[in-house]
Order: structure tokens, then sequence, then C-alpha cells
């Protein structure tokens, strides 16, 4: 049986979408419908290799929203929307009717006449960038439900300050890969998620709060590890040890990498700042209080500095099971000696690993792809029969 008729047969076990919902936290899908996303992500991958088009829209219109800095999310969310047969437009605040007051329940309705999806990433202000996504798809429904709007697009979070489920997801496809396994291989399997030095500071919670918020899900023991004080956002810590209870596997916080590591089959060593910096951080943003935002940095890379031990290198990983764990990042990782003088990992650990998180980040597109494929349509597992089965070339020569 070759790789596109396995995936295609996959999809046929409890496959199910979820037409005109958002995407904004794993926590809130069905576990059918995270493996039937994860199912549909492999296909249109496999799809994709084969040289096949995944075209399933004529027309329409994608628009992303970015309110902070992205490289391999903003390409891969341009990428999965042409892959559909949607053109993309990227809605630049500063040059829209936003920056003269336009509310975001106007602009959510304005920018979606022909619009199949909407993308959105905000991650910089804790408490607020989820807020604001959940108001933006309520705008959407409302002017649906009115008949404003001729279909309901769907939101995808593309980051926010809570969770960050196209990363997950693509964290997910890559371990099942590597495992070469479904989600009941996950059973039993250790999955270390390490807060790691990094000469920076404000680096979102939503990353690692986003992987222990779904691996928990599958029967894996979970660690989380960070120096004291490095707490995430507590109410996503207590989900994640609920989930892991539910799914015979278990979560534990610990605040020494070196027994985090010990046993791990999955490393993914990832900094960030405390939950209480992130808290003070937006309020000093907010009141435009640069004096108090310098001295809140120092006083933050000062204490960042007293864990700077917290490295991924050799002697971490080979307190792994058998000193071979899958290493993973979202990258970009902050490499010693390369990108910084002392940083998350040592430049020799990650040159072994380097290829296998580009693998990682290769999900994404799809992940993305069927995110939107699975919301758009009312029975999106014939969609994805029939383009297999058309096995339409993408190019046309």
């Amino acid at each position: 049986m070759d790789v596109l008729t396995r995936h295609l047969e996959a999809l046929s076990s409890d496959f199910v979408g979820y037409t005109n919902s958002d995407l904004l936290q794993t926590w809130d899908m069905s576990d059918a419908q995270l493996s039937s996303t994860v199912r549909a992500a492999r296909l249109l991958k496999e799809l994709h290799r084969l040289g096949l088009s995944g075209k399933i829209f004529d027309t329409g219109l994608a628009v992303s929203i970015f309110r902070d800095h992205s490289t391999r999310t903003r390409f891969s969310f341009a990428s999965a929307v042409t892959m559909l047969g949607l053109a993309l437009s990227e809605l630049d605040e500063e040059k829209s009717q936003i920056a003269h007051g336009e509310t975001v329940r106007e602009t959510a309705t304005m920018i979606s006449f022909l619009t199949e999806a909407i993308g959105i990433r905000d991650d910089i202000f804790l408490g607020e960038g989820h807020t604001y996504m959940a108001e933006f798809a309520d705008a959407l429904q409302e002017s649906f439900d009115a008949g404003v709007l001729p279909q309901r697009p769907t939101v995808v979070n593309l980051q926010s300050d809570r969770d960050h489920p196209t990363q997950a997801l693509s964290d997910l496809c890559h371990v099942l890969d590597h495992f070469d396994c479904d989600v009941s291989g996950l059973r039993g399997k250790k999955l270390t998620m390490s807060w790691a030095y990094s000469p920076s500071y404000g680096k979102p919670l939503s990353v690692p709060q986003g992987v222990i918020g779904l691996f928990t899900r599958y029967g894996m023991d979970v660690t989380l590890a960070y120096p004291e004080g490095y707490t995430l956002i507590p109410e996503i810590e207590k989900l994640s040890e609920h989930q892991a209870v539910q799914s015979g596997g278990s979560f534990r916080i610990v605040h020494d990498m070196r027994e985090a590591f010990r046993g791990a089959d999955v490393v993914y060593p990832k900094s960030w700042a405390p939950m209480w910096v992130m808290e003070k951080r937006t309020e000093l943003l907010r009141a435009g209080d640069k004096s108090a935002l310098r001295e809140l940095e120092q006083s933050c890379l000062e204490e960042n500095r007293t864990h700077v031990d917290w490295e991924c290198n050799e002697s971490m990983m080979a307190e792994t099971r058998d000193g071979t764990a899958l290493y993973m990042h979202c990258l970009p990782a902050d490499i010693t000696g390369v990108s910084c003088q002392r940083g998350e990992v040592a430049a020799e650990t990650f040159e072994k690993a380097r290829l296998d998180t580009y693998r990682e980040a290769s999900f994404k597109p799809f992940v993305i792809a069927a995110m939107i494929a699975l919301a758009r349509f009312d029975d999106p597992q014939r969609i994805l029969e029939r383009i297999v089965a058309e096995k339409r070339p993408r190019t046309r020569f």
C-alpha cells in the first residue's frame, strides 16, 4: 500500500470536521477533531510531496493579521491558503482604518465578504491576545447570523498569549512521524518541556503552554521544567495535569533541567518569560512607560543570567533515553556561539538536530491547510477523497 493510500484510508476512522468553527485553543477541540486534523495534514503533505494539487477553492480570500514578528508561521499560512486555492491579503493595521479608530467588530466584517479564513497572531500582551481573537470571531458570527456575510470565515490562531495551536499540532505530527505511529503509540513515552536560558527576555508563554496542553492528552508522561518563579499560566498547568490523569499519563513540574531530561524520549528546551513578567510588561507597554520597561528588562536579564546553566547540550542529552531523545524547537533557537554567546542549546547539539527541526517546521503549512479545509466544508472527508482521486498535478506542464 502506498503512503497516500494509507493516509486516505486513515481518514475513514472516526474522521470529523468542525464546520464554521474557529481554531483558537487545542484544549477546546475534541480528540476526534485533533486526530482528524493530524490525519488530514499528513495526507496533504504527502499529496504535495507527490507533486499533486491540493486546490479545493476556485476563488476566495484568506486574510492574515500579524501583530507580532513572524517568519515560519507567516509563510506557512501563506503557503497553506495558496495550496487550497485562496488568494492571500495581509492586513497592515497601520495602513487601515484601525489606525483611525475603526472597531474590531467593524474590521472583522469589512474584510470578510469573500473571505474563507482569517489567521491572527497576537501574542505580545498577556490577557489580551486570545480575547482579541475571540472578539473577532464573535463579530464574524454576528454578521453571518444576520445575513451580512454569505459565509462564516474561520479564525485560525497563529499564536496568542495562551496557545500556539498550529505549532503544537505541527509538533505532534513530527513526533508521530519520528516514531512512525499514530497517537495511541505515544502512550507511556516521556516528553520534557523545559525552560532554557536565553540572553533575551519577554518570550511568550504560548509555545510551552501549547505543548503541555496538547501532549498530555495522549497518555504520555509529560514533565514541565523551569527555574523557581518561571511559571506558566496556572490555569493551563492545572488543565494539563487534569488531561494527563484522564488520558492515563502523568504530568509533573520540576525545577531541575537534568532531572527533567532523565529518560526522556522527546525534549523541547525553550526559553520563556515568567508569567508575572509578562503581566507587568503588558501593563507598562499599555502605559507607554519606557523607563520602567527598561528597568524591567534589565532585572529580568539579570535573573536569567543566574540560570545560564539551563542549556541543552551533549551532557544533558546523554541523560535522555539511550542518549537519543528527539530534540524539538519551534525556531529560531538561541544557539550558543552562533546566534548568541550563551543560549538555549549548544552549537554541537543543535547541529545534530538542525534538519530534524526543519522537518518539524515543515508540517505547519499542512496543519493550517487541514484546519481550514475541516472548518470550511460540511463533508471535508469527501473533499479530500476527491482531490486524491483526481491526482491533479500541481504544475500544468
